[in-house]
């Protein structure tokens, strides 16, 4: 594919921390409780092994829950998650995903109409609505017994949460009331429908697989912070990049399918919205020359795996679209995961960032308002952006 002229560009994140610069030195070190890991190959051998399991997004608590016979596919392993990989995949094939597109597009263009109507809108509210319709109509939460479905998904990964003391037992209390909630408003309506004429999407299919309500809500939990909130974040700061690039910004809009994947691929890179992922060895594992006994805690640094000049070539932290990679190295290196755990929606929020950025950027006269702020969601390992303003005219 051809790259803009002025390749790469002067800048890189925009969500990087200062204090979060990258790591030099060795490979692999132990820092407190866990084994931290920088570079990309030692971490695509972790996340490939079979020797060790999930350990973000509150695995270890879950693990323990035995009143769950079926586990959501996040935190299962071996022959129980590839067959759950295999029976669901079909969700998000590139053929599923086109015959997503139209209602993709409508959606857009609904979103988009609102903001010729009012003339200013922040780009993380239209973003989270855009991620949570889309991610609702694959998993089948599309009855909810009253509007706000986006508001109850965000309320278990929202970076704001009591502190203090006595603010665990007051967060728990919070947790389950969101939680059931979640459950009367949204997941139970979904379930009833579908227990009377099944449809094309994963609760029909969980039900096939004889699921309990019970673990049809963890499913589903899983499904909307990863195909939800994740994706919400992707296109705000896609967004920012290409209203603060105006060369990046014509090549991105002008460009092929093939030529707009690859800028967003290339900004995923450099800003992956889950900087940390987490896994815990089962056995001893060998990696970087070192053996890392069994039980310990792995935290893979994807921001700096996928800066690693080893793989990213010259100028790995600026914007490149199209950058030569190796053989076998996917375009956002490892911003989706990599192994049997990596994103399976990953083409899914790629297709809805491009049809949704493409008819936002198309406005000659969308102009940046305000920047979203930049804080950091512990839930999530990520970067949150909130109140990135964009106004169409003068």
């Amino acid at each position: 594919m051809t790259t803009p002229a002025q390749c790469p560009f002067g800048h890189g994140s925009l969500t990087r921390l200062p204090a979060a610069s990258p790591r030099a030195g060795a490979p692999l070190r132990l820092e407190g409780e866990a084994y931290h890991i920088h570079d990309f190959q030692t971490a695509r051998e972790v996340l490939r092994s079979d020797d060790v399991v999930q350990a973000g997004f509150g695995a270890d608590q879950l693990q323990g829950a035995s009143v769950l016979r079926n586990k959501p596919v996040l935190y299962t392993e071996g022959d129980t998650h590839h067959e759950m990989r295999r029976d669901t995949a079909r969700y998000f094939t590139p053929a599923a995903v086109a015959t997503y597109h139209p209602m993709i597009a409508a959606l857009a263009d609904d979103l988009l109409g609102q903001l010729a109507r009012t003339g200013e809108a922040n780009v993380d509210d239209l973003s989270l609505t855009m991620a949570v319709r889309v991610a609702a109509q694959v998993v089948g939460l599309t009855d909810s017994a009253l509007p706000g479905l986006h508001r109850r998904v965000t309320t278990f990964v929202e970076g704001d949460r009591p502190r203090g003391e006595g603010a665990s037992r007051l967060q728990q209390v919070l947790d389950q009331r969101h939680l059931l909630a979640f459950y009367l408003l949204d997941v139970k309506p979904a379930i009833a429908r579908r227990r009377r004429e099944r449809r094309d999407d994963l609760i029909s299919h969980l039900l096939d697989q004889n699921y309990s309500d019970l673990e049809i809500l963890t499913e589903c939990l899983t499904y909307g912070t990863a195909g939800m909130v994740t994706t919400r974040e992707f296109i705000t700061v896609a967004a920012w990049h290409l209203l603060r690039e105006p060369e990046l910004r014509w090549h991105y809009v002008h460009g092929t399918e093939r030529e707009r994947h690859a800028v967003l691929h290339e900004i995923l890179r450099v800003e992956p919205v889950v900087s940390t992922l987490y896994r815990r060895t089962v056995r001893d594992l060998t990696v970087g020359g070192e053996v890392i006994p069994a039980g310990r805690l792995l935290a893979l640094n994807i921001r700096d795996t996928n800066e690693d000049p080893a793989v990213a070539g010259a100028d790995p932290a600026t914007l490149c679209p199209g950058r030569p990679l190796p053989r076998g190295v996917q375009p956002p290196v490892l911003a989706f995961g990599d192994g049997h755990h990596r994103c399976p929606g990953a083409f899914l929020a790629i297709r809805e960032s491009d049809v949704f950025l493409r008819r936002l950027l198309m406005w000659r006269d969308l102009r940046l308002v305000s920047p979203p702020r930049v804080t950091f969601n512990e839930v999530v390992q990520g970067y949150e952006l909130r109140g990135m303003r964009v106004a169409l005219g003068r």
